[in-house]
């Protein structure tokens, strides 16, 4: 199989889809394949190990939580986010967690989930080890997974060791219009006659009626405007203990006061740009439902430019809020085949950075633009976050990360205005600019790979 836009765009729930949503997502495989292979045996315990990236931030980040959970089988996509705290509450009252809702069993999170920060796995940063073991003390299975960034999972070799290496990711090449590069893409669309979106077309209806993709992509919109609203609307402070105010219903307030979306400022819209932007990740921060895009740590970024396009741009359609998801989709692919979406492999270039350009391509897209200006978009969005770090204070994804997602909105909006006053011609190809990404990120000192062992996480010891 192979990378389609119902992989880069996900629902589920905050603060962060490696540190919470993969982390669940692979909980729950683990119980589902306990289940399973050791049918009828005595289950007696189940110990997760924390490597890493997971191990250093996973505190901060709910990967303690997220795993409850998915042992317990649910799922980021469709769980009641209002239960989230009683569900886990009555967990820790009756140290009992009971397996994909079925079999019940002793549950001690501080000795049953092991964080291990200055210990990793070979993969990737992210990784996690998962043992079930019977009231004899021997090993019924174990499963080794790697939160790969936004909310991917990938598993380990069958026999489960905590070294294993996974398989290698999906391969484009069954799809119709197979793409690896910017430079694929274009040439595609120029044999073809289309756009991006239109080439994103048909290789999803490689999986799916056209109907089910246009429904799925409503859905991801939806869900989207959804978490805007409530992070409008929720006022107090943020969970965590560095008190960090909502600041999206005050904003919207006063930009209401001063005559809304008709306000006489002319830098109006930009506020309604950081609204969209602050509202999202301030959701996404107190463990609301979200939309990976592509990553938890990033998902202000998409839905600000897409409420901008909405909202200001004189013919915004739904068929346009279909391209813009597709297009940056498209880009999105890129990075995850070609670099990486992951904070703790790369830094939040690969999280701001990737949605930022991301956003500039698909709103250059739905603006009129050329592939080529697209293309021009998503390189000048990434080439402007090149060596951005991931140090979130006190392992929490609230400073800087809320306020540099709005940061990116707006800059994801000049990037595609910028593209759109050129002809498509410029020096730096996405593709290059993609490959320095990874580099910069191989480069990049592990304490600013979301370890929250360096930069302002250090710098910044009170809020």
């Amino acid at each position: 199989m192979a990378i389609g836009v119902f992989d880069i765009f996900k629902i589920g729930i905050g603060p962060s889809s490696s540190h919470t949503v993969g982390p669940m997502r692979a909980a729950r495989m683990f119980a589902r394949t306990l289940l399973a292979e050791a049918s009828g045996a005595d289950i007696a315990r189940v110990v997760v190990e924390l490597y890493g990236s997971l191990g250093a931030t996973g505190k901060g980040h709910g990967t303690d939580t997220a795993v409850m959970l998915g042992l317990a089988g649910h799922d980021p996509e469709i769980v009641d986010v209002s239960l989230v705290e009683s569900m886990l509450a009555e967990m820790r009252d009756q140290q009992t967690l009971v397996l994909l809702g079925a079999q019940p069993i002793h549950f001690n999170e501080t000795s049953d989930i092991l964080f291990l920060p200055s210990e990793t796995l070979p993969f990737h940063p992210n990784g996690m080890h998962c043992v079930a073991y019977g009231h004899n003390g021997v090993a019924l299975l174990e499963r080794s997974y790697y939160s790969v960034g936004g909310g991917f999972v990938v598993q380990g070799d069958i026999d489960g060791k905590p070294g294993a290496v996974p398989p290698a990711l999906p391969d484009m090449a069954e799809l119709p219009r197979p793409f690896r590069s910017g430079e694929d893409l274009l040439r595609l669309c120029e044999e073809y006659s289309c756009s991006i979106a239109d080439l994103m077309r048909t290789n999803e209806a490689h999986w799916r009626p056209e109907e089910e993709t246009i429904a799925g992509l409503q859905r991801i919109w939806e869900t989207m405007q959804a978490c805007v609203e409530r992070g409008c609307q929720t006022a107090g402070v943020l969970p965590g203990g560095f008190n960090v105010r909502r600041r999206a219903p005050e904003l919207l307030g006063r930009l209401e006061a001063r005559g809304g979306h008709d306000g006489a400022d002319p830098l109006t819209i930009m506020d309604y740009v950081n609204l969209y932007a602050l509202a999202v990740n301030e959701e996404n921060a107190a463990g609301g439902r979200v939309v990976t895009a592509p990553t938890n740590g990033a998902a202000g970024i998409i839905p600000a430019v897409l409420h901008y396009y909405w909202h200001f741009i004189e013919g915004a359609s739904s068929r346009g809020v279909e391209d813009f998801l597709l297009t940056a989709a498209a880009i999105g692919i890129l990075y995850k085949e070609n670099a990486s979406i992951s904070g703790a492999e790369v830094g939040c270039q690969g999280e701001v950075g990737v949605a930022c350009s991301m956003a500039a391509g698909a709103l250059c897209a739905v603006l009129g633009g050329t592939p080529e200006q697209v293309e021009n978009a998503a390189e000048i969005g990434m080439e402007h976050h090149l060596g951005l770090t991931c140090d979130p204070v006190g392992g929490l994804v609230q400073i800087p990360c809320i306020e540099r997602n709005a940061l990116a909105a707006v800059k994801a909006i000049n990037a595609a205005r910028m593209a759109l006053h050129g002809d498509g011609t410029h020096n730096v190809s996405l593709d290059q600019v993609i490959k320095t990404m990874r580099e910069t990120g191989a480069d990049m000192l592990s304490k600013y790979k979301e370890t929250s062992q360096g930069g302002l996480a250090v710098n910044i010891v009170e809020c």
